[in-house]
């Protein structure tokens, strides 16, 4: 693949990458024949993070639908989703799975127009929940505008920090401080009285309920207060691949994509089935692997009108906060099959 060589400035943009909004990435690389008789190999990267929304993409690897198609995959661990993206930039990895914070992809093609490619997203709402704040157990608040004034943690980063600030504004709770702390630390920080609650993502607020430590202040935040509509989708995670590799590579491409999607069709229809595999793939294990919420997904040909109407008014929210230099039209980095 050629490698393309980021500028300072470029760099400085990408920053803002770090921390990205979902809290779990993976990436793929791609690794095609140098010759024409060669086979075909696919790495995908993983990074081995507590999420569920790479269950699709597990599944497809465990049950060799990429064998099958003649791609051989082997996953290996990938520090995040800002590493991802500013990887595919540099020619070093051709793709994300899902799991991959969908504004960390946006930030790398404003910086390179026209480079990455979403070919399946995870749609969270108060139904399928991801995000959600946290308080105490025994925390007299219960709703969220009595955050008024009080100090709350997000997740690093300032995509999570720019969600968090504008979902309290929204429901009122004027004149919240809020921090970040690594998603790992919100439990503990709220055991301990640290912080009065935490703006989160799964399965941070299953591990509270099991030790009895926090509850789920409310849940499906970023759909309700930034998209207007519980149940509108925020997809918060996507899988993509480089525009310089659906160009180059047609047919194992769509080779690719195929096996991806018989993954998230096998979750699907077998979601108990699928659950035991988060054990091993993913740092969740034990109780939870029975009780975080599975994560839902949208195929690039299964994106309504309505879809990318919500995703643009996710991505929109960054360019009117000035995180993003400039409007991103999100329907111009969806795969066209």
């Amino acid at each position: 693949m050629t490698q393309t060589r980021l500028t300072t400035d470029r760099r400085g943009f990408l920053g803002l990458a770090a921390g990205g909004v979902a809290a779990a990435s993976a990436g793929i690389s791609l690794m095609l024949p140098q010759s024409a008789k060669a086979a075909a190999k696919v790495i995908i990267k993983y990074d081995w993070l507590m999420s569920n929304g790479q269950i699709g993409d597990i599944m497809a690897v465990q049950n060799g639908y990429f064998k099958e198609a003649g791609l051989d995959v082997e996953g290996i661990k990938f520090a995040g989703a800002a590493q991802i993206m500013e990887a595919m930039l540099a020619g070093r990895c051709d793709g994300s799975a899902n799991g991959t914070g969908s504004a960390n992809l946006a930030i790398g093609e404003i910086a390179a127009p026209g480079t990455f490619k979403i070919f399946a997203s995870n749609p969270s709402n108060v139904k399928n929940v991801l995000d959600e704040f946290l308080v105490p157990v025994d925390s007299p608040v219960k709703t969220m505008a009595e955050l008024k004034g009080k100090k709350v943690a997000s997740g690093p980063g300032i995509q999570n920090l720019t969600l968090a600030r504008t979902v309290l504004e929204r429901a009122g709770a004027t004149g919240a401080t809020v921090i970040e702390l690594p998603i790992s630390q919100h439990v503990a920080a709220l055991a301990a009285g640290q912080v009065d609650a935490v703006y989160t993502l799964e399965p941070t607020g299953t591990i509270g309920r099991l030790n009895k430590t926090t509850r789920v202040l409310e849940a499906g935040v970023i759909s309700k207060y930034i998209l207007g509509d519980a149940m509108a989708p925020w997809f918060g995670g996507s899988a993509s691949l480089t525009a310089e590799f659906v160009k180059k590579y047609p047919v194992e491409t769509k080779k690719f994509v195929t096996a991806y999607a018989k993954g998230i069709a096998y979750v699907r229809s077998n979601a108990a089935e699928s659950r035991q595999y988060l054990k091993g793939y993913t740092a969740i294990e034990g109780a939870l692997t029975a009780e975080v919420p599975m994560a839902a997904y949208t195929m690039y040909n299964e994106f309504t009108a309505k879809d990318i109407a919500a995703f643009q008014k996710f991505f929109d929210l960054f360019s009117d906060k000035g995180v993003f230099p400039s409007r991103l039209m999100v329907e111009s980095m969806l795969y066209k099959g």
